[in-house]
């Protein structure tokens, strides 16, 4: 803008706080605010990014206390006191509030509103860029505004841990430790998967410049159950039955995971790798709970008596003489 009149406009009434505000109060006030009129919020919306750039506006002048005591010193003046775009040794606009920042000098201003050529300084409302995926850049992007200053966020904090599958099934809370040295409980959701990442928010390192703290990403490892196999919320179990039950049907019992075995029927002629289901016994998670799936492994024996042996002769010698691999070989040349 070629000038600005502090006189004329009131940045504690912009921001809705009292000239005794706190500098902490002032951030608080000023985040909330922008969050709430950032032009990513409100794409398209000419009268929340005018809002923005006020609120913006009076947050850059309150919040440096040299800027704001000249600001009270103006307003407490009376509306005698202007301050213009001067010429070169001459006092600047409000474009030149943080001229200094930059090494600028003799004219040279830091302009607020409308961004340069490509590469150039953007306006100050792009102060909470990195709050809404901005990048370090100045001036505006196809994603949306990009801008500089502000609180900034800590550092984000990895840690790992390693459980047991029951244990990441159930549900825990571990303990770790932190880089500083001090511990910190971490809860693990029931039904937590191997590589599933935990967020605990504001538990990284503190922010340099007074904004919030980072988090902690904590990665889970869950170790492989010697019985069961997870897919999805599902459980899986290989299951074996014998030739007379698979051939002739039975009733067997199944395990489940940290409970009792539960009793499945195997229908007359069942094949192996048909899969039978126990609702209700696989993975529990906010999604819901998934079923134990069952999948029938017919056992062969390895070895035979010669009585053994006899009698299965006997019995393919009364079986039909059938091929079950012709009706596969058929649609292999077809």
């Amino acid at each position: 803008m070629a000038s600005q009149d502090w006189f004329d406009k009131d940045f504690y009434k912009v921001l809705g706080v009292d000239k005794t505000a706190s500098d902490a109060e002032l951030k608080k006030t000023y985040r909330k605010l922008a969050r709430q009129y950032h032009p990513d919020s409100n794409p398209g919306d000419a009268a929340a990014e005018s809002r923005f750039k006020e609120i913006s506006e009076a947050y850059s002048v309150l919040s440096d206390k040299e800027q704001r005591a000249e600001y009270d010193q103006v307003r407490a003046m009376g509306s005698g006191a202007r301050f213009t775009a001067g010429g070169p040794g001459q006092g600047g606009g409000f474009e030149d509030v943080f001229g200094g920042m930059f090494g600028q000098q003799g004219g040279q201003r830091v302009r607020f509103g409308q961004g340069g050529a490509r590469g150039g300084a953007g306006g100050f409302e792009d102060i909470l860029g990195g709050m809404f995926g901005g990048g370090g850049g100045f001036g505006q992007s196809s994603g949306g505004f990009r801008g500089f200053g502000g609180p900034t966020k800590g550092r984000d904090v990895t840690a790992s841990t390693t459980l047991d599958f029951a244990t990441a099934i159930a549900g825990d809370t571990v303990k770790l430790s932190q880089g500083n040295g001090r511990p910190v409980n971490v809860r693990i959701p029931a039904g937590a998967a191997d590589g599933q990442k935990i967020r605990l928010r504001g538990r990284g390192e503190p922010s340099a410049d007074g904004g919030e703290a980072g988090d902690l990403v904590v990665t889970v490892s869950v170790r492989k159950h010697p019985v069961f196999e997870r897919d999805g919320q599902h459980l899986r179990v290989d299951v074996p039955v014998t030739f007379v039950e698979a051939a002739l049907g039975a009733t067997i019992q199944v395990p489940t995971l940290g409970g009792d075995p539960v009793k499945l029927k195997v229908a007359p002629g069942t094949p192996s790798g048909r899969v039978l289901r126990v609702k209700g016994r696989g993975v529990t998670t906010k999604n819901g709970t998934g079923d134990l799936l069952a999948t029938v492994q017919v056992a062969v024996p390895s070895h035979l008596s010669d009585k053994q042996r006899e009698a299965v002769e006997a019995l393919r010698a009364a079986l039909p003489d059938e091929d079950p691999r012709e009706d596969l070989l058929a649609k292999a040349r077809s």
